[in-house]
Protein backbone atom coordinates (compact mmCIF):
# COMPACT_ATOMS: atom_id res chain seq x y z
CA UNK A 1 0.00 0.00 0.00
CA UNK A 2 1.50 3.43 -0.75
CA UNK A 3 2.43 5.00 2.47
CA UNK A 4 1.34 8.48 0.66
CA UNK A 5 -2.33 7.73 0.59
CA UNK A 6 -3.92 9.48 3.14
CA UNK A 7 -5.70 7.89 6.29
CA UNK A 8 -9.88 8.69 5.21
CA UNK A 9 -11.90 9.94 8.00
CA UNK A 10 -14.99 9.11 8.37
CA UNK A 11 -18.18 10.57 10.73
CA UNK A 12 -21.01 8.53 11.51
CA UNK A 13 -24.67 9.99 11.63
CA UNK A 14 -27.79 9.01 12.90
CA UNK A 15 -31.51 8.68 11.08
CA UNK A 16 -32.45 11.62 10.11
CA UNK A 17 -29.55 13.57 10.74
CA UNK A 18 -28.12 16.26 8.12
CA UNK A 19 -24.96 15.43 6.30
CA UNK A 20 -25.10 18.67 4.66
CA UNK A 21 -27.77 21.73 4.50
CA UNK A 22 -28.34 24.37 1.37
CA UNK A 23 -26.63 26.78 3.43
CA UNK A 24 -24.37 24.88 5.49
CA UNK A 25 -22.47 23.14 2.24
CA UNK A 26 -18.38 21.76 3.27
CA UNK A 27 -15.52 21.39 0.54
CA UNK A 28 -16.13 17.36 1.06
CA UNK A 29 -16.65 14.80 -1.09
CA UNK A 30 -18.73 11.55 0.43
CA UNK A 31 -18.56 8.23 0.23
CA UNK A 32 -20.90 5.87 2.17
CA UNK A 33 -18.95 3.18 3.70
CA UNK A 34 -22.43 1.93 5.22
CA UNK A 35 -25.77 3.07 5.46
CA UNK A 36 -28.23 4.57 2.76
CA UNK A 37 -28.14 9.18 2.49
CA UNK A 38 -30.80 10.53 0.27
CA UNK A 39 -30.15 14.09 -2.09
CA UNK A 40 -32.82 16.06 -2.08
CA UNK A 41 -34.19 19.71 -1.95
CA UNK A 42 -37.51 21.03 -0.64
CA UNK A 43 -39.89 22.33 -3.11
CA UNK A 44 -43.30 24.18 -3.34
CA UNK A 45 -45.09 24.55 -0.07
CA UNK A 46 -41.75 23.05 1.69
CA UNK A 47 -42.62 19.33 -0.51
CA UNK A 48 -39.67 17.49 -0.34
CA UNK A 49 -38.15 16.46 -3.58
CA UNK A 50 -36.19 13.50 -3.31
CA UNK A 51 -33.24 13.20 -6.46
CA UNK A 52 -31.62 10.17 -5.50
CA UNK A 53 -30.12 7.76 -2.89
CA UNK A 54 -27.16 6.93 -2.41
CA UNK A 55 -26.27 3.59 -0.60
CA UNK A 56 -22.56 1.12 0.61
CA UNK A 57 -19.86 2.26 -1.45
CA UNK A 58 -21.53 5.30 -3.41
CA UNK A 59 -20.06 8.66 -3.78
CA UNK A 60 -22.33 12.36 -3.25
CA UNK A 61 -21.16 15.87 -2.95
CA UNK A 62 -18.23 15.11 -6.01
CA UNK A 63 -19.45 17.82 -8.40
CA UNK A 64 -19.06 20.60 -5.81
CA UNK A 65 -15.66 20.09 -7.28
CA UNK A 66 -16.78 21.35 -10.33
CA UNK A 67 -19.25 23.80 -9.63
CA UNK A 68 -21.90 21.57 -10.77
CA UNK A 69 -23.58 20.99 -7.32
CA UNK A 70 -27.33 22.51 -6.73
CA UNK A 71 -27.23 25.03 -3.86
CA UNK A 72 -30.68 24.50 -2.31
CA UNK A 73 -29.26 20.38 -2.06
CA UNK A 74 -29.19 18.96 1.11
CA UNK A 75 -28.03 15.39 2.46
CA UNK A 76 -29.48 13.23 5.34
CA UNK A 77 -28.93 9.89 6.68
CA UNK A 78 -32.02 7.55 5.94
CA UNK A 79 -30.64 5.15 9.02
CA UNK A 80 -27.41 4.90 11.29
CA UNK A 81 -24.85 6.16 8.31
CA UNK A 82 -21.06 6.04 8.08
CA UNK A 83 -19.01 7.83 5.66
CA UNK A 84 -15.52 8.63 4.14
CA UNK A 85 -15.02 12.47 4.23
CA UNK A 86 -12.32 13.28 1.45
CA UNK A 87 -10.94 17.05 0.52
CA UNK A 88 -10.07 18.05 -2.91
CA UNK A 89 -6.39 17.64 -1.82
CA UNK A 90 -6.86 14.04 -0.74
CA UNK A 91 -8.90 13.05 -3.85
CA UNK A 92 -5.78 14.59 -5.65
CA UNK A 93 -3.66 12.38 -3.72
CA UNK A 94 -6.21 9.27 -4.29
CA UNK A 95 -5.74 10.18 -7.90
CA UNK A 96 -3.11 12.20 -9.14
CA UNK A 97 -3.88 12.67 -12.44
CA UNK A 98 -5.98 15.34 -12.42
CA UNK A 99 -7.16 14.07 -16.12
CA UNK A 100 -7.97 11.02 -15.11
CA UNK A 101 -10.06 13.00 -12.21
CA UNK A 102 -11.50 15.01 -14.93
CA UNK A 103 -12.98 12.35 -16.24
CA UNK A 104 -14.24 11.15 -13.20
CA UNK A 105 -16.06 13.94 -12.28
CA UNK A 106 -17.26 13.99 -16.03
CA UNK A 107 -18.47 10.40 -15.97
CA UNK A 108 -20.76 11.70 -12.68
CA UNK A 109 -21.85 14.82 -14.04
CA UNK A 110 -23.10 12.54 -17.13
CA UNK A 111 -24.64 10.13 -15.64
CA UNK A 112 -26.41 12.43 -13.52
CA UNK A 113 -27.92 14.13 -16.42
CA UNK A 114 -28.95 10.67 -18.03
CA UNK A 115 -30.71 9.88 -14.82
CA UNK A 116 -32.81 13.12 -14.45
CA UNK A 117 -33.58 13.05 -18.13
CA UNK A 118 -35.03 9.92 -17.76
CA UNK A 119 -36.75 11.15 -15.15
CA UNK A 120 -38.49 13.89 -16.81
CA UNK A 121 -39.25 11.42 -19.47
CA UNK A 122 -41.15 9.53 -16.99
CA UNK A 123 -43.11 12.51 -15.69
CA UNK A 124 -43.74 13.37 -19.04
CA UNK A 125 -44.65 10.33 -20.69
CA UNK A 126 -45.49 7.77 -18.00
CA UNK A 127 -48.60 7.55 -15.80
CA UNK A 128 -47.95 7.78 -11.77
CA UNK A 129 -48.96 4.02 -11.61
CA UNK A 130 -45.99 2.71 -14.10
CA UNK A 131 -43.86 5.42 -12.57
CA UNK A 132 -43.80 3.11 -9.44
CA UNK A 133 -43.47 -0.08 -11.04
CA UNK A 134 -40.61 0.81 -12.95
CA UNK A 135 -39.04 2.43 -9.91
CA UNK A 136 -39.41 -0.89 -8.51
CA UNK A 137 -37.96 -2.27 -11.03
CA UNK A 138 -35.19 0.00 -11.25
CA UNK A 139 -34.57 -0.78 -7.52
CA UNK A 140 -34.27 -4.73 -7.96
CA UNK A 141 -31.92 -4.26 -10.40
CA UNK A 142 -29.68 -2.11 -9.21
CA UNK A 143 -29.75 -3.26 -5.31
CA UNK A 144 -32.00 -6.60 -6.19
CA UNK A 145 -30.02 -10.01 -4.51
CA UNK A 146 -31.48 -13.36 -5.82
CA UNK A 147 -33.06 -15.71 -3.40
CA UNK A 148 -34.04 -18.86 -5.42
CA UNK A 149 -36.73 -17.32 -8.13
CA UNK A 150 -37.10 -14.61 -6.12
CA UNK A 151 -35.71 -11.29 -5.74
CA UNK A 152 -34.98 -9.67 -2.41
CA UNK A 153 -34.45 -5.53 -1.49
CA UNK A 154 -33.21 -5.42 1.95
CA UNK A 155 -34.10 -2.27 3.24
CA UNK A 156 -37.11 -0.90 1.67
CA UNK A 157 -38.25 2.64 1.23
CA UNK A 158 -40.86 4.18 3.06
CA UNK A 159 -44.29 4.72 1.00
CA UNK A 160 -43.76 8.62 1.06
CA UNK A 161 -40.23 8.26 -0.18
CA UNK A 162 -41.15 6.52 -3.01
CA UNK A 163 -43.88 9.24 -4.01
CA UNK A 164 -40.70 11.73 -3.54
CA UNK A 165 -38.58 9.67 -5.74
CA UNK A 166 -41.50 9.33 -8.46
CA UNK A 167 -43.51 12.72 -8.23
CA UNK A 168 -46.84 10.68 -6.90
CA UNK A 169 -48.58 10.81 -4.45
CA UNK A 170 -47.89 8.39 -0.86
CA UNK A 171 -52.00 6.89 -1.70
CA UNK A 172 -50.64 6.39 -5.11
CA UNK A 173 -47.90 3.91 -4.11
CA UNK A 174 -49.95 2.73 -1.28
CA UNK A 175 -52.51 1.18 -4.32
CA UNK A 176 -50.33 0.43 -6.48
CA UNK A 177 -48.16 -2.15 -4.41
CA UNK A 178 -51.68 -3.39 -2.94
CA UNK A 179 -52.48 -4.30 -6.36
CA UNK A 180 -49.37 -6.23 -7.28
CA UNK A 181 -49.43 -7.78 -3.62
CA UNK A 182 -52.78 -8.74 -3.87
CA UNK A 183 -51.66 -10.15 -7.75
CA UNK A 184 -48.92 -12.72 -5.84
CA UNK A 185 -46.61 -10.51 -7.48
CA UNK A 186 -44.93 -9.09 -4.37
CA UNK A 187 -44.64 -9.24 -0.80
CA UNK A 188 -43.67 -6.11 0.91
CA UNK A 189 -42.57 -4.67 4.72
CA UNK A 190 -40.98 -1.89 6.50
CA UNK A 191 -37.59 -3.50 6.12
CA UNK A 192 -38.21 -5.45 2.44
CA UNK A 193 -39.43 -5.95 -0.26
CA UNK A 194 -39.47 -9.59 -2.71
CA UNK A 195 -40.76 -9.60 -5.81
CA UNK A 196 -41.77 -13.08 -6.61
CA UNK A 197 -42.23 -12.75 -9.96
CA UNK A 198 -39.82 -10.16 -12.22
CA UNK A 199 -41.73 -11.20 -15.74
CA UNK A 200 -45.10 -10.37 -14.08
CA UNK A 201 -43.88 -7.22 -12.66
CA UNK A 202 -42.57 -5.94 -16.15
CA UNK A 203 -45.59 -7.83 -17.56
CA UNK A 204 -47.78 -4.51 -15.71
CA UNK A 205 -46.44 -1.72 -17.67
CA UNK A 206 -46.37 -3.51 -21.23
Amino acid sequence: MNSNLPALKTKTFQKNESIYLPLNRTNHIFAVKEGRVKIGSSGDEDREVIKRVVATGEIFGALSFIGQDTPNDYAIAMEATEVYLLTKEEMLTLIPDQNRLSQLMIQLLGARLIDMEARVESMVFQTSRIRVIDFLDKLVARRGQRVGYEMLVRKFFTHQEIANLTATSRQTVTTVLNELKGKNILIFNRSRLLIRDMDLLRAEVA
